[in-house]
């Protein structure tokens, strides 16, 4: 017995982290695949059942997951982004909401002839998307800045408040009728949003004492922050049913609002967490279904969920958005962003089991429409949702641009050559003679320091999918190529190879890889190297391969003349020279390289 679950395990999470790295490598959503295997061990092949696997866990796991991806999804959130949106993400939470449940339970009733109860709930339950959901999409679409905070913001918000009212209509259920129930529903709606609230800013508030006062050494800010994650959630439930997923969030956004405390660590552990949990909650979910649910699909749960995506939610964000400043190209876009995920599935499973006890016998219904809507509404979604977004220019599925470290007289160079190719570029410099030097050559610079803390914030990376450090200082190159591996990954962070250094200094140094970036165009490529070329009179130059161009000859014949930098692709696409990396250049490619002067 305990062999089998060790291999369940082991099957859930190796199977996630597979199709993570297949939706990265061939740039898909990453749910459709999660879903899928979830549904081939499962229902298909019958390898795993989780209700029998994980028993009375099952729920609890879920909440704390939950619980934790919310946490996670609120240390993201800026109040900075609600400067434009705020009204927006205001309404789609309220309104938007209110439009959804009462046009949902409605289709549930005269369409798929739900009864009214039970429609009424399914409604609620219905209203919630969720970072779960959302947080994937948007890594893949790599939106702009408004729509996605948007979308950010509505998801994360969205899921507390949706849980929390089909948790008041549930009860609303059991108590006989709705106008029975309606002083317990405001009561108990009070009751979530004053303990839900209180209780996360208390751990917050923890959390920052502890961190201020240095109370926690720097390997236990992780765990212990988990941990006050979880007694938040388990504090607010006791005392009120899904209170604590409110006090996730609420905490998270004020660790990620506040001045005091760096939680760097604490959001970097997170993230990891994050793709763990979602992965392990997509298969479980998929593996829980039963084939004879699936079955149960006509033309009227058809007709529900067409008028779901196509009707109910654009009319929400019509009515959400009346008034706004948002382009009509994104309030399109945001009326075809609203997949169910794993909160509609975990609610929805836990109401059916309890009403089904209770004598509602048709109640297994919420059950199999839930994840029916999940699938269909993730599949759809996901499928128009990315090629809406570059239809309407709101998307950069695969950016190109540089933000390049350093603006002096030979980066203005190289990033004039970048320019020309056809890639944008933003250079950041603390010089501000340096950066007004770029801007008079019509490059986008900023006076700002790479390196602050709040600089991600208060930079815009729209469009930019790598970072090359060219300052004179080799520590700070090192040090941005560690600070921005978040934002590009660690394989599009560039550096300078650092001043020659003795032996035993560079062997250290390449034991300490994770501690620096890649190092750009060669070994001789130092700072000192390149400022000496340009002195003597080094240009950079452009050329594009005919068919017949054969890069290593050229490179050969005039090794000593050459030095490559990149290669930009007729579509745009541009790749750095690294010592960790020979590249090769291909017909009607451009070649940028430096050449010097003997």
């Amino acid at each position: 017995m305990l062999e089998h679950i060790a291999i369940a395990l082991t099957t859930i999470i190796s199977l996630g982290m597979i199709a993570q790295w297949i939706a990265w490598r061939f740039q898909i959503p990453s749910i459709l695949l999660l879903l899928l295997a979830g549904f081939l061990i499962g229902p298909v092949l019958g390898f795993l059942q989780p209700d029998e696997l994980f028993k009375s866990l099952l729920f609890p796991f879920i909440s704390f997951s939950v619980a934790i991806i919310l946490f996670e999804g609120g240390l993201e959130l800026n109040f900075k982004d609600l400067t434009k949106v705020g009204g927006v993400v205001r309404n789609l939470v309220t309104l938007g909401s209110l439009v959804t449940w009462v046009l949902s339970a409605l289709a549930l009733y005269f369409i798929v002839k739900l009864e009214f109860s039970l429609s009424v709930l399914l409604g609620a339950i219905l209203i919630v998307t969720g970072p779960t959901v959302i947080g994937p999409l948007l890594k893949h679409m790599h939106l702009k800045r408004s729509v996605g905070s948007v979308l950010k913001w509505e998801g994360i918000v969205i899921d507390p408040i949706g849980a929390m009212l089909a948790v008041l209509v549930f009860g609303a259920i059991l108590s006989g009728g709705f106008q029975e129930a309606l002083a317990g529903t405001a009561l108990g709606l009070l009751r979530t949003v004053f303990i839900g609230g209180v209780v996360g800013m208390l751990g917050a508030g923890v959390m920052i004492y502890l961190l201020k006062h240095y109370w926690l050494p720097d390997f236990l800010q992780s765990p212990v922050s988990l941990m006050m994650v979880l007694l938040v959630t388990t504090i607010s439930n006791s005392f009120q049913a899904e209170a604590g997923l409110l006090s996730a969030t609420l905490m998270g956004v004020c660790l990620a609002n506040q001045k005091s405390v760096n939680v760097k660590r604490i959001v970097e552990f997170k993230e990891s967490l994050r793709i763990l949990l979602i992965s392990g909650l997509f298969i479980i979910l998929s593996a829980r279904m039963e084939l004879e649910q699936l079955m149960m699909m006509d033309w009227n749960t058809v007709i529900f969920i067409a008028l779901l995506i196509f009707v109910i939610r654009p009319l929400s964000v019509f009515v959400s958005t009346l008034g706004s400043e948002l382009h009509w190209k994104e309030k399109l876009l945001l009326s075809f962003m609203a997949p169910r995920g794993i909160v509609a599935a975990a609610v929805a499973a836990v109401f059916a089991f309890e009403l089904i006890e209770h004598g509602f016998s048709s109640a297994f219904q919420l059950v199999s429409i839930t994840f029916i809507v999940i699938v269909s509404t993730v599949f759809i979604y996901s499928i128009i949702s990315p090629k809406l977004a570059i239809w309407l220019g709101l998307s950069t599925p695969n950016p190109q641009g540089v933000l390049m470290l350093g603006a002096h007289r030979w980066a203005r160079s190289l990033a004039l050559a970048i320019k020309k190719a056809g890639i944008d570029v933003l250079l950041i410099d603390t010089n501000y003679a340096n950066v007004s030097s770029a801007r008079i050559a019509g490059l986008y610079a900023v006076d700002k320091d790479a390196l602050s803390q709040h600089s991600g914030d208060e930079l815009d990376f729209e469009g930019l999918g790598r970072m090359i450090a060219l300052t004179p200082n080799d520590e700070v190159n090192s040090l941005a190529a560690v600070r921005y591996h978040n934002e590009f990954g660690t394989s599009e962070v560039y550096q300078l190879s650092p001043k020659k250094e003795s032996e035993s200094q560079q062997e250290e140094k390449e034991k300490k890889a994770h501690y620096r970036g890649r190092y750009l165009f060669g070994k001789k490529s130092t700072y000192t190297q390149l400022e000496k070329w340009f002195d003597e009179g080094a240009e950079i130059k452009l050329k594009q391969a005919e068919k017949d161009f054969n890069l290593e000859e050229f490179l050969k014949k005039n090794q000593e003349s050459i030095v490559p930098l990149f290669i930009v692709t007729p579509s745009k696409e541009l790749f750095i020279f690294a010592t960790d990396k020979l590249l090769s250049i291909k017909a009607e490619q451009t070649l940028i390289y430096l050449e010097l002067k003997n």
